[in-house]
């Protein structure tokens, strides 16, 4: 990527840190001034979903096609699904902790994220467990399409089908309608915008150097 893109990630993360910690936002009963992590801890769960979507895409795309390529796609933006899945839980814990005394209550929304990693961690111990990397890559693609049917029940229907002490109605209502101050929807909307334009870079990185090692081992098995 360009350096217009870098420079463009680095000021809107630096506005987003900024928006997040000095632009007063209106009092919301239960939640007060904590209600600042959504600014951080939704758009973490968002980029989670949107990895594990591509990783899901580039699975399919893999089995398709067999390209060796998608399969680094489809590991390289798991990975990051991963990490931003574990920095959505760090998040959501230090809210829970403030708000519930404990920084882990095993709330559905606790439980179901938890499930989810133990999911993806399988994945990953699935490829480590295989050495030839065809084989590694086909039974990892099934893999990762399977897992990624379980991400819209875990992530989206579970917490509302079971009572949870998590917060309810803070974006959007029952109705459908946006439930937020004016102000504190541009700061919450460009932060999502912004952590996309990191996962983006953070994934064309991740690429690039898994295309590295690919070449590497295709190299010195000719």
């Amino acid at each position: 990527m360009n350096n217009f893109y870098k420079i463009t990630v680095f000021l809107s993360i630096t506005l987003v840190l900024i928006g997040t910690t000095i632009i007063p936002i209106p009092f919301i009963p239960g939640l007060g001034d904590k209600a600042r992590i959504i600014y951080l801890h939704v758009p973490m769960s968002w980029i989670a979903v949107l990895s594990f979507l591509l990783s899901m895409i580039y699975s399919v795309k893999y089995l398709r096609k067999r390209d060796l390529v998608d399969d680094v796609k489809a590991v390289s933006a798991a990975e990051v699904g991963f990490l931003f899945t574990i920095l959505a839980t760090i998040t959501g814990s230090l809210w829970a902790k403030f708000n519930w005394g404990s920084f882990w209550n095993w709330d559905p929304r606790e439980t179901s994220i938890f499930i989810l990693m133990l999911i993806y961690g399988a994945y990953f111990s699935l490829r480590s467990a295989i050495e030839n990397h065809d084989q590694k890559a086909k039974l990892a693609s099934v893999y990762a399409i399977i897992a990624f049917v379980t991400v819209p029940f875990f992530i989206f229907i579970m917490p509302r089908i079971v009572e949870s002490l998590h917060p309810a109605d803070t974006i959007v209502n029952t109705q459908g309608k946006i439930n937020m101050n004016p102000v504190m929807l541009t700061i919450f909307l460009f932060s999502l915008f912004s952590f996309t334009l990191v996962f983006f870079w953070v994934l064309n990185v991740k690429i690039r150097i898994e295309k590295l090692k690919l070449n590497r081992i295709q190299k010195n098995n000719i």
